[in-house]
């Protein structure tokens, strides 16, 4: 191998890495700010089941009515991040919480992130997210929730000027669907109980407490017929 200066050398590194690793994907495109939020409650006890929520900012907002709706049945924990499927960082962050924490049901989207990605890279990403999954928790009951409408449905810009519409979010749950239901994953349908309800969101892509709620009364709905009993 011939001499590359420093940087060209440590970015070849990291693509021959990535395509090791993950033969399938591309690179991901990272977003202005990148973050993770875990929250694991009632740790320290075992009296009832463990549920996790996959997720973004929208599921962090529905995360403590889930929690209300099933208190007394289940214990209900959190990893909201905003990578996208194809961000091997997602991976990582799955497997630090499924290391170390059992869980029996596992709520998981991929949501409102990654549109500087194509519908092909999303395609090809899911299938190594779930697998992640299945490698870290194999006794998990799974349950996918599909991805939310806008506010008003319109193309937007987004962060690095990739945009993003309910036309885009339509064609990636037809996608999803197809690939979780090939590996008899649920699916709760989350855009259509929020479709046509621009009253029920706090701006174009989040949700009031209103609509949380009606989120939450899906999920928790979903969720508590996959708990052991």
């Amino acid at each position: 191998m011939k001499n590359l200066p420093l940087p060209v050398f440590i970015t070849t590194a990291l693509a021959s890495s990535f395509a090791v690793a993950y033969p399938n994907l591309l690179p991901p495109a990272r977003e202005a700010i990148e973050w993770c939020d875990i929250w694991i409650s009632h740790a320290n006890e075992t009296n009832l089941p463990r549920v996790l929520l996959i997720g973004d900012s929208i599921a962090r907002d529905y995360y403590a009515e889930v929690e209300k709706r099933l208190a007394g049945k289940a214990f209900v924990a959190r990893l909201a991040t905003s990578r996208f499927a194809a961000d091997p960082v997602l991976l990582r962050e799955i497997d630090l919480v499924l290391t170390d924490e059992k869980f029996d049901v596992i709520h998981f989207n991929n949501g409102m992130h990654g549109w500087q990605h194509s519908e092909v890279e999303y395609q090809k990403a899911l299938p190594k997210l779930i697998q992640t999954i299945r490698a870290r928790a194999p006794k998990a009951r799974l349950l996918w929730a599909n991805t939310t409408p806008l506010r008003d449905g319109k193309a937007v810009t987004y962060d690095t000027k990739a945009e993003y519409s309910d036309e885009r979010i339509a064609a990636r749950n037809s996608l999803a669907a197809e690939i979780v239901a090939a590996q008899q994953i649920p699916i709760v349908d989350l855009n259509a109980a929020v479709r046509g309800h621009p009253e029920l969101h706090s701006d174009n892509v989040h949700f009031n407490g209103q609509g949380s709620q009606i989120l939450a009364a899906e999920i928790s709905a979903a969720v508590e017929k996959l708990l052991p009993h």
